[in-house]
């Protein structure tokens, strides 16, 4: 079966205004983006806190494009079930942090929801290799997670190239993701070693011509 090709956007609201969120993910799907990415954090796991399931399903209805929720916590057995019931139609965990990997997976499609699993900069490959029939999305974190705005790790690129020889060498299709540092300066790399899903986050909020020309500069540099 065919590997997923296209190039996906996906916006980490983290670096935009959160006391206008709805408007700010209004503005994202009518910019063009693919999805929104909630960088969920617990002050454990990371040293940040951020989105809680109320948050998240109170922006819902006012946008059709995905969402998926990137658990960056210590304890994502008890916290999926809320995301998932929040709207999120992926939900993403961190091999880091799930004793039984397996069991957390299989849950999460338990509840409905598409399973991803990312992770950290340092972990190696093989973590992932024996769960990927559990899972439609690896991610490959190229930042160590918990703030936005952090400098891209060039030296991932290797770790997202061994990634899709891993995803190719499987009859299932799964997205190869990529988060942390993603810019036009950098987008190129992250796509040559073969990511298909991209996270976009303070490269959006920081552009002066506004969000839709970031958004159209990023599927250029991407090729």
């Amino acid at each position: 079966m065919a590997q997923p090709s296209q190039i996906q956007l996906v916006a980490s609201v983290l670096s935009f205004d959160l006391s206008r969120l709805g408007e700010e993910c209004t503005a994202l799907e009518q910019a063009g983006i693919d999805g929104i990415q909630w960088d969920i954090m617990d002050g454990h796991f990371v040293p940040n806190l951020t989105f809680g399931p109320d948050v998240i399903a109170s922006v819902r209805d006012q946008v059709s494009i995905p969402f998926e929720a990137h658990l960056m916590v210590e304890d994502p057995d008890n916290m999926a079930a809320r995301y998932a019931k929040a709207g999120c139609q992926r939900v993403i965990v961190h091999v880091e942090a799930c004793r039984h990997l397996h069991r957390t997976l299989g849950a999460i499609a338990d509840l409905g929801a598409a399973a991803g699993v990312a992770l950290n900069p340092s972990t190696p490959l093989d973590a992932v290799a024996h769960v990927l029939d559990l899972v439609d999305m690896v991610l490959v974190m190229t930042v160590n997670p918990g703030f936005g705005g952090q400098t891209y790790l060039k030296s991932m690129s290797p770790k997202i190239s061994q990634a899709r020889r891993l995803i190719n060498s499987t009859s299932k299709p799964i997205h190869l993701e990529v988060d942390g540092g993603i810019s036009p300066d950098t987008i190129g790399d992250a796509v040559a070693a073969g990511a298909n899903v991209l996270i976009a986050g303070s490269t959006l909020t920081r552009d002066p011509q506004g969000v839709q020309h970031a958004i159209e500069e990023l599927r250029q540099a991407a090729g």
